[in-house]
């Protein structure tokens, strides 16, 4: 199961939404996957890899300007692993979507889910304790 924990807030209430919202995202995903009802999955997962792909953007750009706007150092080296992040979820190919979708499914998921984890116990979390 995939859910925001509260480790993962770093008090920066607009950040702290938008990354539980990238949980949330994560976890439809994740819902879509294991439906069992559900005969063709591939309009879904396009339609949610979209919207993930679209709600990083921006959630990316609200955390860089929040980076430039205390300072932060290593904001060059920060922007490129959200840039890094969004090419990989663009890089999906919905041709493996289309047959097998659980697999794959499963294997980007594995990717967004650590990632998300890494990134904001990791990385994230330095920008509020320098």
């Amino acid at each position: 199961m995939i859910k925001w924990k509260d480790e993962y807030s770093l008090g920066v209430e607009k950040i702290d939404e938008q990354h539980a919202k990238l949980f949330e995202i994560a976890g439809r995903a994740y819902d879509v996957m294991k439906d069992n009802f559900s005969i063709d999955k591939y309009d879904q997962v396009v339609a949610i890899f979209e919207e993930l792909k679209d709600y990083a953007v921006y959630h990316f750009k609200t955390e860089e300007e929040y980076m430039q706007s205390i300072g932060y150092r290593k904001f060059l080296s920060h922007k490129v692993q959200h840039d890094d992040f969004v090419q990989k979820v663009a890089d999906t190919d919905l041709r493996k979507v289309d047959e097998n979708p659980e697999q794959y499914l499963l294997e980007v998921l594995d990717f967004i889910v650590s990632w998300i984890d890494q990134h904001i116990l990791g990385q994230d979390r330095l920008y509020v304790t320098t």
